[in-house]
């Protein structure tokens, strides 16, 4: 039998290597598929992904590495990240991760820059002290305010001179990490303003209210005297007709307000008879600013009040109000619902 010269033997040696490297590639290829569209390794639990500001794609890949969420070498993200051509478009952020999301589907949310949306709401009826303390409490924002007084925050905000109270507009605020304080107030002063010459524009006609400040002011008081989206209207007409005949307000939600960290949860007589300048059984007309942050209904209502005589009205106890023509059935409403005294027929 003749023996193959030297030749054909290389021949054969490379055909084999050949053949090895086709088929290792073929795996290797089939693996990569695998990972690019297989279920990462992702708790129910697990918290969200943050990539800093200014990572490269290896301090990316290094993450996620360290996360475990895949077992795949850094050459399969590398291969995926060009395959979809996002090498240079991964953004930082914060990523959510969900069990069965694939290293595609989290390459694609940081492609398009899908950072987790948190939500802020700021209350009805908060004081600007309540939207404080709950934006301190908020640990997916950066507090650039604590520290600073309401006149600085103010001056931070380009509204130097300006007392903060009312003037953030209650709702509910989407923000990413990375967002600070001074950024959500700055959309909710903007978002008031926009809410408040709206109304201003749309009000009512013959209102004793000159500036949308003032209207301000008497919305804060409606925001906090009732609950009921239904007396609202009523309320604020109350208060219009005080305000048209020069009768004083008597609002204790402003008195309270003026007592500060005094006021203990209960108004007592001589809280009444206490002179500061938000005491409206004291002082006529309007406080000199609002009382708590309104939200919209209020606003709305200040500038459309409800027409009638009603120029009192008294809590019933359970949320609502018994509203008076005259100061006799107003006495009469207070003994029955303050001090108990019902009149036969009268509840």
């Amino acid at each position: 039998m003749k023996r193959m010269d030297g030749g054909a033997r290389v021949l054969i040696l490379l055909g084999v290597i050949v053949f090895v490297i086709v088929v290792a590639a073929g795996v290797a290829w089939q693996e990569f598929n695998r990972f690019a569209d297989a279920p990462m390794a992702v708790r129910k639990d697990a918290s969200a992904l943050l990539i800093p500001h200014g990572s490269s794609f290896r301090k990316i890949v290094d993450q996620l590495q360290a996360r475990h969420l895949s077992a795949a070498p850094y050459l399969f993200w590398r291969a995926l990240a060009l395959r979809m051509q996002v090498t240079r478009q991964l953004h930082s952020g914060e990523y959510a991760l969900h069990p069965g999301m694939t290293p595609r589907q989290l390459f694609t949310d940081m492609a398009h820059s899908q950072v987790v949306q948190h939500r802020f709401t700021i209350v009805d009826g908060w004081t600007f002290k309540q939207l404080r303390q709950n934006l301190d409490k908020a640990h997916e924002l950066k507090h650039l305010t604590k520290g600073l007084d309401n006149a600085r925050i103010m001056q931070q905000l380009g509204h130097k001179g300006q007392n903060p109270e009312g003037l953030f507009l209650p709702e509910t605020y989407a923000f990413v990490r990375g967002d600070s304080d001074l950024d959500l107030l700055k959309r909710s002063y903007a978002a008031m303003q926009r809410v408040l010459d709206k109304q201003w524009a749309d009000r009512a006609a013959d209102l004793p209210l000159k500036t949308p400040y003032q209207a301000l002011i008497l919305a804060s008081i409606v925001e906090r005297e009732t609950a009921q989206p239904s007396e609202r209207a009523r309320i604020a007409g109350v208060f219009v007709r005080r305000l048209r005949i020069g009768m004083r307000l008597q609002t204790d939600p402003s008195v309270i307000y003026g007592m500060g960290d005094a006021y203990k949860g209960k108004i007592h007589k001589r809280d009444l008879e206490t002179d500061t300048p938000y005491n409206t059984y004291l002082h006529a007309g309007l406080p000199p600013t609002p009382i708590a942050l309104p939200g919209t209904p209020a606003i709305h209502a200040a500038l459309h009040p409800a027409k009638g005589k009603a120029l009192y009205f008294v809590a019933r106890g359970d949320g609502t109000h018994v509203f008076s023509d005259t100061l006799a059935a107003q006495d009469r409403a207070v003994r029955c619902y303050q001090l108990k005294h019902c009149q036969k027929g009268q509840r």
